[in-house]
C-alpha cells in the first residue's frame, strides 16, 4: 500500500496487549514504519493523561507528532497544542446523567484528566478508576457539583459486562440519536458529542497535514473504532476484535493483541510494500 503516510493506532486491545504493554515486536515494527516516513498517530478515547510514559516509549514527542485523544473530540500535538476540539455542554451533561441514573447507571464525566464520579442512586460505583487509575477522581453526589465554566469531553460508565449490556438496552432512545454511544471495551460504554468520533478526528487531521483518507491505515477492535476502519484507505481489524469491525475493515490480522498483530500488519502492509 505505498499510497499510506499515516497509521492510526486504537490502543486497548490493539497496540496494546491485555497487560496494557506495547510488545517490542510492536515498538520495533513502528520504528521501522516511521523510518520510512509514515506518521504513527496514537488514536483512542482516552486523554493524553491516560497513557502514561507511552509517547515516550514511541518516541512519539516531536512538534509534528500528533494523537486524536477523546475518539476524535481532540487533534492535538504530542507536545499539548490543541487542533481541533469539541465538548458537551453542562445541559447535555446533565441531561445524559439524568438517563444514566434512570437504568441504575454509575457516572463518570471526564473534563481534561480530571473525572468527576456519580455513584448511581443504588450506591453502584463506576470501576473507571480501574482502567484509566492515572485521571484524577473527583467523587461527587450530583450535577450540581459539577463546574459550569468548564469543557467536558465525554462521559463514561463502567460497571460489570452484564450488567452494562441489560441497562444500555433500557437507555432513552435519545441517548443513541442525540449522542454518539457505543461500547468501547466489554465494560466502557461511553457518549461524545453527536458527530465526534475517530473517523472525525482522523480526517480533521489530515486537513492539517494535507492528506486524504486513502493515505490513512487504521487499526482498531471495538466498535469506537468501527468509523475510522470504515474510513481509512485500508482499516484493519484486530482477530481479537469484536464481529462489527471485522465486518467493516478491508482486512483482519491474523494475530491477537497479545501476539503483535499490530507488528503483523505493519509488516504486511507498509514494510514488505515496494516504496
Amino acid at each position: 500500500m505505498t499510497d499510506i503516510k499515516m497509521l492510526a493506532l486504537d490502543l486497548d486491545g490493539t497496540l496494546y496487549n491485555t497487560e496494557k504493554i506495547v510488545s517490542d515486536a510492536n515498538k520495533k515494527a513502528l520504528a521501522a514504519a516511521r523510518a520510512r516516513g509514515i506518521k504513527v498517530v496514537i488514536t483512542t478515547g482516552r486523554p493524553l493523561k491516560a497513557i502514561g510514559n507511552l509517547l515516550e516509549e514511541l518516541d512519539l514527542l516531536d512538534n509534528e507528532d500528533y494523537s486524536i485523544t477523546f475518539n476524535g473530540g481532540l487533534v492535538q500535538r504530542n507536545t499539548g497544542e490543541i487542533l481541533d476540539k469539541s465538548s458537551l455542554s453542562f445541559e447535555q451533561v446533565s441531561h445524559i446523567h439524568k438517563e444514566l441514573e434512570a437504568v441504575g447507571l454509575p457516572t463518570d464525566i471526564i473534563s481534561d484528566g480530571d473525572v468527576y464520579s456519580i455513584p448511581s442512586s443504588d450506591g453502584r460505583h463506576s470501576q473507571y478508576h480501574l482502567a484509566n487509575p492515572l485521571l484524577n477522581f473527583i467523587d461527587v453526589k450530583s450535577v450540581t457539583e459539577l463546574p459550569k465554566t468548564i469543557a467536558y469531553n465525554k462521559i463514561v460508565t463502567v460497571t460489570d459486562p452484564d450488567v452494562l449490556d441489560q441497562q444500555i438496552a433500557k437507555l432513552a432512545p435519545s441517548i443513541f440519536e442525540d449522542f454518539e454511544a457505543f461500547k468501547s471495551r466489554d465494560v466502557i460504554f461511553e457518549i461524545m458529542p453527536k458527530g465526534i468520533h475517530k473517523a472525525l478526528g482522523l480526517d480533521l487531521l489530515c486537513q492539517h497535514l494535507g492528506f486524504e483518507a486513502k493515505h490513512v491505515m487504521a487499526m482498531g477492535d471495538e466498535a469506537n473504532d468501527f468509523t475510522m476502519l470504515e474510513w481509512a484507505g485500508l482499516g484493519v481489524a484486530m482477530a481479537n476484535g469484536v464481529e462489527g469491525a471485522k465486518k467493516v475493515a478491508n482486512a483482519v490480522t491474523n494475530l491477537t493483541n497479545d501476539e503483535s498483530g499490530v507488528a503483523e500488519a505493519v509488516t504486511r502492509f507498509i514494510l514488505d510494500e515496494e516504496n
